[in-house]
C-alpha cells in the first residue's frame, strides 16, 4: 500500500513522542501490504474498524490514540485523515474527515 502521506504521521509524533514507535510500526507494515479487503486489514491489524465512507480507524499504544484513514483498495492507497487521542477522535465526524 501506498500510504499518503508520511509527514502527517511525523509532524505528530514530533509533538507527541510517545507514538513514534507505534505510528512508524503502523507505517512500516501498511506500506508492505497488498489489502483487498477489511479482512486483509484485521490480519495485520486486528483493532482496525471501518466507520464509513471508506474510513477505517486503528487503535494506536493501547487505544490512546486513534488513527483515521481512507483507504483505496484498487489503486493500494491508504490517505492519513486524523491522527489524535481518543479524546481527540470523540470530538469529530470521522466519515468526513
Amino acid at each position: 500500500m501506498r500510504v499518503i502521506s508520511i509527514a502527517t504521521l511525523r509532524d505528530y509524533w514530533e509533538k507527541h513522542p510517545e507514538t513514534r514507535i507505534p505510528l512508524s510500526e503502523w507505517y512500516v507494515k501498511t506500506c508492505n501490504a497488498h489489502w483487498q479487503t477489511l479482512a486483509d486489514m484485521k490480519r495485520d491489524f486486528n483493532s482496525v474498524d471501518y466507520v464509513g465512507n471508506q474510513h477505517y480507524v486503528f487503535n494506536i499504544k493501547g487505544n490512546r490514540y486513534r488513527l483515521v484513514v481512507a483507504v483505496k483498495f484498487t489503486p493500494e492507497l491508504v490517505y492519513i485523515r486524523f491522527v489524535g487521542t481518543h479524546e481527540e477522535y470523540d470530538r469529530i465526524d470521522v466519515r468526513t474527515v
